[in-house]
Parts: C-alpha cells; structure tokens; sequence
C-alpha cells in the first residue's frame, strides 16, 4: 500500500470515529443532524476537535456534492455574505494601527482583515479527498463567478489559499510512458486540450516510441490526477508543422540521435485550479530532467498554437481604416473569408504575404490593458523568458487551429543563458524578446522595431 493510500485511509478512519460520536447520542448530535448549511459551518469554525472537525468538514462538503445549480449558487452565496470579515473586528483593528503602529497591532489587523471563509476552508480541507473536491468546487464556483455580486472575493480566497496548497514543493514530476497504469492514461487522453488524442492507439503512438516523452506534475493529495502534462517530441530538426510530429508514417530515430526538444503541448488538467501556474515550473524540471539523460540535447523549443489570433486579426479587419493594412494586404485577408482557400496555391501565396506580417505585429505590439501579450500562450512562453523564434503559416491545418488562427502556429526558443534576461526584460519594459527573422516581418509591415533579440538557431518559414 503506498504511503499517500495509507494516509488516506486513517483520515477517513478517524472521520467515520468523529462521525459517530458526533451524529449518534448527544444535544449536539441532534443538533447537528437537523442543522442547516450555515449551522454546520459555524460549528466547524468553533470545533476544536479532530475528529469531530474532519466528521463536521466531510458532512458539509457531503451536502455540497449534491446540490443542484440553484443549490450550489445558495452556497456560494452564503460563503460570500456570512463567512467574510468580521467588520466590527476590523473596524477595531483599522483604529488601534491608527495609533499603534506595532508589531503587534499590523498582527491583529491581518488577522482581523481575512475573510472566516479562509479559516472555514482549510477546516473542509481536512476531510477525506477534501482537496480534491474543494477544487471541484472552485471549479463551479468559476461558473458563476462572472454573473453574482460578491464571488470575485470568494474566488480570491480560493486563489490565495491554492496558491499556498498546491506550491512548487509539493508537487511531484512523474514520467508518463505506455507501462503507466491505465486509469492515469485514460486521464492523459481525457485532458489533452491541446492536439486532441482519438482513443488508445493514437496515445500510444504518442507514448511507446523511444523519440517521444510525457511528464506531469502530481499533488500527494490528488495521487492518481494529473495536474498538468507536457508531451515531449525528440527530433534533429526544428518542426514547422504538427503534422511532422502527429504524423504515424514518420521516421522514428533512436532517442540519443536527437539534438531538439520540442514541447508540442501543454495541457492543463484541473479546470478548478485555473490561474494557478504549474507549467512553467514543469517546463524548467522537464529540461533539466532530460539534459541529465540526454546530453546530445541541444535546442529546447515549442511548437504552439495561437489561440487568439483570427479574433485579433478579425478585429483589425473590420476596422474602418488601419493605417498599416494596405488595400493589396487587405485583398488579401479577405481571401480568408473562403472556406477552401487552402486549395488553391496562389490564395496560399496571397494570404502568407499578408497574413505573416500582421502575425508579427500580433505578437510584438498588441497588448492587453496592464501592458502584457495579448495571446494567452504567448503571456505564458514569454513570460517563462523564452524568445519568440519563428512563424510557421499553416502549421496545423485541423478545425480548430484553422478556426482559431488560421492555420498559424509558431516555435518559442528556450536558450538557457538567455532565460533570465529575456524574463525581466518582458517584465520590466515590456520588451518582447524576438528572432531577426520574426523582427524583420513586422519591419516590413511599417512597425517600429521595438522587440529585443538574442542569438540562437535560425529557422526558415515556409515560402
């Protein structure tokens, strides 16, 4: 039995021990079974207990995997309305720093500042697979987020206190291969939201060869559930195209013949720990890992989608005027509008003229409002301090890349030496760190050159 099994079973021992001697033969027995929500919460908060605390956390949560929306939106809401701060509190600590600005008083003010619901939290997390189901229920409570007053707060405190529970330090790196057990791989198949895997055949040809890796990350409290899981291709070459990768007539080569990692997906696993960063620690352990067992390594790129780009692209083509979108480039674009476009070779021709540099322009100037990327994957690449290498026009011709950006996918260099830099370079100035190829594209488009470079391979783009 393996040690997180074990620790497992004595919680839920110990639970089922709390339960009965907290729901069988006492006032606050009866008090319990018959109690609303709110009641049960309030006794959880004040329990000093063990057992009777993980009996009263697993009873709540018990109650919660079973309501319906209008349900769960009720407990949400009491979660927001009764379990915040408590304002007189705080309102006392606020006065005492006015004129004790010790120590002890910013002690009393913090804690005096944080929401019961944090305390009320951490209580539930004790129960028995208490991890794993307040994580399924930050995952509803993100349903309806958006549309209640009040849950941004209670999404915040879920944030904070995730961020905390699922560390770096906690987590564990698992290599996935064919031999792994199955209800893990049915789980890799599941989540794939990246290059979507067709069945067991298909994850095969993706695991089992000797020039392919998968790694993911683990939480001790959610052994058997991946986190997030990078798919690893080891090639001599630089891919500019998924299929080159996907496809089940290529050339496998032996895994100390490769001189390239190419990380060709990345997906996360648990959509209630949104927001919660683990792949650019997975990537930076994934490069480690396989430097030490492969040293004839000598590139670390990606090969990614571009989720954001034909809704960008869109934008700036129903624009009244843009005084970098010439009329031929805009001809041009509309070609896009044809559902079959990619048959003919001289549409091809047309809209990567026009196509490749507004994709630079994409990448190197649009920003969100706090002055970030605005492509999603592009924030998390970039953000990890890698370099912007190469554009590759019809990278991945599926449905869904051609629906999202056209076709477009690009190459992201991690050059080691150059990491740190490039980071603090993107954080600080906003400066996008770029190839000469890909510089050179928005040149032509009449932007200002204003995106770092660095050495490192030079890729050449289809023409």
């Amino acid at each position: 039995m393996s040690e997180t099994s074990f620790f497992t079973d004595m919680l839920q021992s110990i639970t089922d021990r709390g339960r009965k001697l907290l729901f069988s033969g006492s006032r606050v027995a009866d008090v319990a079974v018959e109690a609303d929500t709110e009641t049960l919460c309030e006794m959880l908060l004040s329990s000093r207990g063990e057992a009777s605390g993980m009996a009263l956390a697993a009873e709540i949560l018990d109650r919660w995997s079973v309501l319906d929306a209008d349900g769960a939106r009720q407990f949400f809401q009491l979660l927001s309305d009764r379990f915040g701060p408590d304002k007189a509190k705080l309102a006392r600590a606020i006065d005492t720093y006015r004129t004790d600005e010790s120590a002890a008083a910013i002690i009393a003010l913090h804690q005096a500042a944080e929401p019961r619901r944090q305390e009320l939290l951490r209580r539930l997390n004790q129960a028995p697979s208490g991890t794993a189901k307040l994580v399924r229920m930050r995952e509803q409570l993100l349903q309806f987020k958006e549309t209640a007053n009040g849950f941004q707060a209670l999404d915040a405190d879920f944030t904070h206190l995730f961020g905390s529970w699922f560390n770096r330090g906690f987590l564990t790196l698992r290599p996935i291969d064919w031999s792994t057990p199955a209800n893990i791989l049915e789980k890799i198949i599941a989540y794939e939201a990246v290059h979507e895997i067709a069945g067991w055949e298909e994850l095969r040809r993706r695991l089992a060869p000797s020039d392919r890796r998968c790694f993911a990350f683990f939480h001790p409290r959610l052994a058997d559930e991946p986190l997030v899981f990078v798919e690893v291709a080891l090639t001599r070459t630089v891919p500019n195209t998924i299929h080159e990768v996907l496809d089940e007539g290529r050339l496998q080569i032996a895994a100390g013949e490769a001189t390239t990692a190419v990380f060709y997906s990345i997906s996360n696993c648990q959509d209630g720990l949104r927001g919660i960063s683990f792949g650019n620690f997975l990537i930076k352990q994934v490069v480690d890992d396989l430097r030490r067992d492969l040293p004839g390594l000598k590139n670390f790129v990606t090969l990614s989608p571009v989720p954001g780009f034909a809704r960008w692209l869109s934008s700036i083509r129903t624009a009244e005027s843009d005084p970098l979108l010439s009329d031929t480039d805009r001809a041009a674009l509309a070609l896009l509008d044809d559902p079959i476009w990619t048959g003919d070779e001289d549409k091809v021709l047309k809209v990567e003229r026009a196509l490749l540099p507004m994709a630079a322009r994409y990448f190197l100037t649009a920003k969100t409002a706090d002055g970030r990327p605005i492509d999603p994957v592009a924030r998390f690449h970039l953000g990890n301090g890698a370099r912007l290498e190469r554009l590759n026009f019809l990278g991945d011709r599926s449905a869904k890349a051609m629906q999202q950006a056209h076709g477009l996918m690009v190459n992201y260099l991690y050059k080691l030496d150059d990491i740190v830099a490039n980071h603090e370079a993107l954080a600080q100035r906003g400066e996008v760190a770029a190839s000469p190829v890909v510089r050179n594209l928005l040149k032509q488009h009449g932007e200002p050159n204003a995106v770092a470079g660095a050495a490192g391979f030079q890729g050449k783009r289809r023409s």
